[in-house]
């Protein structure tokens, strides 16, 4: 029985401290910033989320697990409802830019993001969950969903 308080003691203290651990992510803008390893779709990439010069926050590729087509071909954003961009190698598609800190939410706002895999852009929010890993919800109408990103050390 004391066995049992321990490991519930230990288990509530360190659920505790990766609440707070969150909390503190979301409360510097510039928390955001950095490498990720994200999945949707089946598909895999690593996106670098930066800041722009007019202090907003974008989201590029860099990095996608298979990135060529089945003739071998680079893979290409063909989805995009921007005819222009339509061309632009999967690893250099922009998922997100001017995203805004709003510092009262404690969330990244104010834009946008774009699935490469449906071709849609929906509402964006972005935040901090409770183990480190960083939630987009994107909505439509108000349907949402929400993919994670896990930071990477490189």
């Amino acid at each position: 029985m004391r066995m049992k308080k321990i490991l519930l003691t230990l288990t509530l203290f360190l659920m505790g401290t990766m609440a707070l651990l969150a909390q503190g992510l979301n409360d510097k803008a510039d928390n955001i910033l950095g490498n990720w390893r994200a999945t949707r779709g089946g598909e895999v990439s690593k996106v670098k989320v930066s800041r722009s010069a007019d202090g907003t926050y974008m989201a590029q590729v860099y990095w996608v697990e298979v990135d060529k087509d089945k003739n071998g071909n680079k893979k290409l954003d063909r989805k995009n409802p921007d005819k222009s961009l339509r061309n632009t190698p999967c690893d250099q598609i922009v998922l997100i830019q001017g995203l805004k800190y709003n510092a009262e939410k404690k969330q990244w706002d104010g834009t946008e993001v774009y699935d490469p895999t449906k071709g849609i852009r929906a509402k964006c929010v972005v935040r901090f969950e409770d183990d480190g890993r960083l939630r987009i919800k994107g909505s439509i109408l108000g349907i949402s969903q929400s993919a994670y990103w896990e930071k990477l050390s490189e």
